[in-house]
């Protein structure tokens, strides 16, 4: 009985300490000052502070417990404000906001979106920091799972998206 009942206080101890990881969102800058340690993919979450769709994704996608666990194994998370105003440099790059219009965007999220300036878009990178696949709109849970492992398992190397997410098996229960 004993065993029992250690069984259960031990599952709901794990259960409860996986509810309170949150994803480890870093700047651009620390992201890729990580990466020349410790080589991973990056999954970058380029936002506004106006966007409703990205505070839904936070609220809701970002808050998962199978996601956040995979991505913060598996990735440098990257929260990239697509109008902020200071200047960014990538090696030799310069990245600044112009500041051209009521909504400028900074040309880091230009570069990163290929000018198709949309929020939410979450960016997939390789560990070289080279363009893997940029995924416009709102994603829940359910359906950024396998675009994670997808990417995460190194799959794009060896299979097609269709092929890939005809057999994928989620763990998310959403």
């Amino acid at each position: 009985m004993r065993i029992v009942i250690f069984a259960v206080f031990f599952s709901h101890i794990v259960q409860l300490s996986a509810q309170d990881e949150k994803v480890k969102w870093m700047s651009f800058e620390e992201a890729v000052e990580a990466n020349d340690k410790n080589p991973k993919k990056f999954i970058v979450d380029v936002y506004t502070s106006w966007c409703g769709w990205c505070k839904r994704m936070d609220a809701t996608t970002f808050q998962d417990p199978v996601i956040v666990k995979y991505i913060n194994e598996k990735y440098y998370a990257v929260k990239l404000n697509a109008e902020r105003t200071d200047t960014v440099t990538l090696g030799q790059q310069i990245f600044i906001n112009e500041g051209k219009g009521r909504r400028s965007p900074h040309q880091l999220a230009v570069a990163l979106l290929n000018g198709k300036m949309s929020y939410p878009t979450i960016v997939y990178l390789d560990e070289n920091v080279d363009m893997l696949s940029p995924v416009p709109g709102y994603v829940d849970a359910k359906s950024i799972e396998p675009i994670l492992k997808y990417f995460g398992e190194n799959a794009y190397k060896d299979i097609g998206w269709p092929e890939f997410e005809s057999s994928f098996k989620g763990i998310v229960l959403e």
